[in-house]
């Protein structure tokens, strides 16, 4: 399978404050001891399950499942970057759509950056590029590139706008809780 690195698919990117210091946020610690449940409540009723596991040569993977738009996705992703303040995490995503499954690149970046007043923003960008078994897919389909992109544009964007102010409620969480517990 072939990654087509100079077509996006979807990009989106949304951001939120949280009342934490920076030097208190960790998301790497999040993203790898997130429990599900909390994963659920961080984009009702999208998120359906999530968890973490390892490739076979030990680099950290979270395995998401979600519905985004009319297509169930399952994220495999494996941590090519992960410190408390920025996860870049990559993954073939299998999607499953009312006319059958197909593959494409999912690059899910995660960023913490201190402002002022000791506030955390929290940003959730999320980047698709199509697979060469994707552009045979919709072209079996008789759907255009600018027709999947615009759809996936749509439905990954609105997904994106809802999950990232409760993800980053959530690592606001996971950070106070690490610091009531020393």
């Amino acid at each position: 399978m072939k990654i087509l690195t100079d077509k996006i698919l979807s990009l989106s990117a949304y951001s939120a404050e949280i009342d934490i210091p920076l030097d208190k946020v960790d998301i790497a610690d999040w993203l790898f001891t997130l429990p599900e449940a909390e994963y659920l409540r961080c984009c009702p009723p999208d998120h359906i399950g999530a968890g973490t596991t390892t490739t076979d040569d030990g680099r950290p993977m979270s395995i998401n499942v979600e519905m985004i738009g009319t297509a169930l996705v399952v994220q495999h992703y494996v941590a090519e970057e992960a410190t408390p303040s920025y996860c870049r995490m990559n993954s073939i995503s299998d999607v499953f759509t009312p006319v059958g499954r197909t593959q494409v690149n999912v690059i899910w970046e995660l960023i913490a950056e201190g402002i002022e007043g000791g506030r955390t923003r929290y940003t959730n960008r999320v980047t698709s590029h199509p697979t060469d078994v994707f552009m045979d897919f919709i072209a079996a389909h008789g759907q255009t590139f600018e027709q999947a992109a615009a759809a996936r544009q749509e439905a990954g964007g609105d997904h994106n706008r809802r999950e990232t102010p409760l993800f980053a409620a959530s690592i606001a969480r996971r950070a106070l809780g690490k610091v009531a517990a020393k």
